[in-house]
């Protein structure tokens, strides 16, 4: 898949100069399964009050639960005090039944990085990552268990779809995160989850309603769903364009994140299946699209590959694609899976990448690349785990 390397003219190849091949499967529809019970959090606060009353309680006891769950961070009826102990086993379970158990646990960066796999009711496996900094914490979440995306240098593209995640299965993993935090289990004292990102295994626009209803529980106010700011969440994707458009709709504040990772079609086709339907130049368009609505600058997620996307014309023309608009670009030294022929790139490749963006005037920074040590790239500790 490596494109050949042009004259010193820094100048594309023609095109045509390397044999196309088939399409792969692209997976939109997640195969049908049974459906996770029902959770506080799959329900707006108007649902949260008739699905009480529908248990013969006062709606009231909604709005209780919500301010347990929410804001206390507390699913442990027996902390409950407030509510009366001949309804609160009830409620707790009807409202708050336990969705996903940790079944694998690593830590790295001294404590400060804690991966977990997590078995949901039916046994699907995904995973949650909760990222400790000086300033922020961030939960990289997934949205599906597996991707039907196919990008062949990722190890969840290569596992297939399995399911979506329910609304209540991705704002647990967010709460969860939360409970360590909270609970000093992160080193650096009790603290709070401040931004999300759904990065983590999926393609979010690819089960819009769920992710959709994640995100207002996550940032509607307390007690109603988290608190956290619009501001703080990135919706990331491959570049579904009508679910492009169809969250710029939303008039949201989150910001969109593209996982672009070549500049071309004909190199793109390759690494971004959904590239045969959607071509860079629309989802490019979508993007400044959805900046234009927004107000938030686009981040273009890049995943430097050795010999395959790096090459120093390729950044020229991702610069000139680029430039002029609102938008960051997020190069990620690629966190290599076991037995993988892609790689990262070289170091002077990644700098001269990064060199040729700036002389765009296109906004660049190299992600911190946390988590190697303990299967760090997306769907590799999940593999692991069920194997």
């Amino acid at each position: 898949m490596s494109a050949t390397q042009p004259a010193a003219t820094g100048t594309q190849p023609a095109a045509g100069t390397a044999p196309k091949k088939t399409p792969a499967k692209l997976v939109f529809a997640a195969p049908r399964r049974g459906k996770p019970p029902r959770h506080l959090a799959d329900l707006t606060t108007t649902e949260r009050r008739e699905a009480v009353a529908a248990l013969g309680e006062k709606p009231f006891r909604a709005d209780q639960l919500s301010r347990h769950y929410f804001t206390r961070l507390v699913d442990d009826p027996a902390k409950m005090t407030d509510l009366p102990a001949a309804v609160r086993e009830r409620l707790v379970s009807e409202l708050l039944p336990s969705l996903l158990t940790p079944v694998r646990e690593l830590d790295c960066d001294d404590g400060t990085t804690l991966k977990t796999v997590w078995k949901a009711f039916d046994g699907v496996l995904f995973e949650s990552v909760l990222m400790r900094y000086p300033d922020r914490a961030t939960m990289c979440v997934s949205s599906q268990a597996g991707c039907g995306m196919n990008c062949p240098f990722c190890a969840t593209g290569q596992a297939g779809l399995t399911r979506n995640l329910s609304t209540a299965e991705i704002v647990e993993q967010v709460a969860a995160g939360a409970r360590a935090l909270a609970g000093g289990r992160i080193p650096g004292g009790p603290g709070r989850v401040s931004n999300i990102v759904f990065m983590g295994m999926g393609e979010p626009l690819a089960n819009y309603k769920a992710v959709m209803g994640a995100v207002r529980r996550i940032t509607d106010p307390l007690p109603a769903g988290l608190g956290i700011s619009q501001r703080s969440v990135t919706v990331s994707t491959v570049g579904l364009v009508p679910a492009i458009e169809k969250l710029a709709a939303e008039d949201m504040s989150v910001r969109l994140a593209v996982s672009l990772h070549a500049p071309d079609d004909e190199l793109r086709d390759d690494l971004v299946p959904i590239n045969n339907r959607w071509k860079v130049s629309e989802v490019l368009d979508a993007a400044w699209a959805y900046a234009d609505r927004s107000g938030r600058r686009v981040s273009i997620e890049y995943a430097l590959i050795k010999d395959v996307n790096d090459q120093a014309w390729r950044a020229d023309l991702l610069g000139r694609l680029l430039r002029g608009n609102l938008v960051h670009v997020n190069l990620i030294p690629l966190n290599p899976t076991p037995g993988s022929k892609w790689t990262a790139s070289r170091p002077e490749d990644e700098r001269e990448f990064v060199r040729r963006l700036e002389a765009h005037g296109v906004p660049v920074t190299v992600r911190d690349t946390r988590g190697r040590e303990i299967d760090g790239a997306c769907g590799q500790l999940a593999a692991s785990a069920k194997d």
